[in-house]
């Protein structure tokens, strides 16, 4: 019986789409329900376009009650039965409460090489440090932001001339066939990582 994969998302949603596509055959996995954090979530109209349910809990209405945005959060997801939850893009700090509801079973992207550079503004930060080389990784979620279990990462060469923007733009190519090959090995039961180099 195939997994049950729920997608989070805050914005457009590409990272979703190419774990939707990837969904097929003989994959061990499903998507069940697509779930945004704003109605206006770009990636709810892609979601629904594929034929995946979804839904919407602005977190907006829980300004400083993120508890009681997790509790909906927690009560929407689980109207879906979920075996595996997919942060794709979600951009709300999760707390220990709802990690540990669905703890050894959520899995994140996060663009750039960890333990390198967690949080925010990362191409930037592996441009200022002169790095050779930048990419994305695939990890277990646990309370500590961008620390989980390595599930898998893609690795490219940073260019001479890079933006921050360019970079930006080549790293979430390799997030569009990194993410859906972590997932099709984690709900199989595997969590051996995936490792993918670019950088030729």
């Amino acid at each position: 019986m195939s997994k049950r994969v729920a997608i989070l998302i805050s914005g457009g949603g590409s990272n979703m789409v190419a774990l939707a596509r990837s969904m097929t055959g003989d994959h061990p996995a499903r998507p069940c329900v697509v779930l945004a954090n704003s109605a206006d979530a770009g990636g709810l109209a892609r979601a629904a376009e594929m034929g995946i349910a979804t839904e919407a809990v602005d977190h907006r209405p829980f300004k400083g009650d993120r508890l009681g945005f997790e509790a909906q959060l927690i009560e929407t997801l689980e109207r879906h039965s979920p075996d595996i939850i997919c942060l794709a893009g979600f951009m709300r700090v999760l707390t220990e409460h709802f990690v540990g509801h669905f703890q050894g079973r959520m899995l994140n992207i996060h663009p750039s090489l960890l333990p390198k550079y967690p949080g925010l503004h990362t191409h930037a930060r592996a441009l200022e440090a002169g790095d050779a080389e930048h990419g994305c990784t695939v990890h277990e979620v646990t309370p500590v932001l961008d620390q989980g279990p390595l599930l898998g990462q893609a690795r490219i060469s940073v260019q001479t001339g890079d933006t921050p923007e360019t970079l930006a733009a080549r790293v979430l190519e390799q997030e569009h066939i990194l993410y859906p090959a972590v997932l099709r090995r984690f709900a199989s039961g595997d969590s051996t990582p995936v490792y993918l180099n670019a950088t030729d």
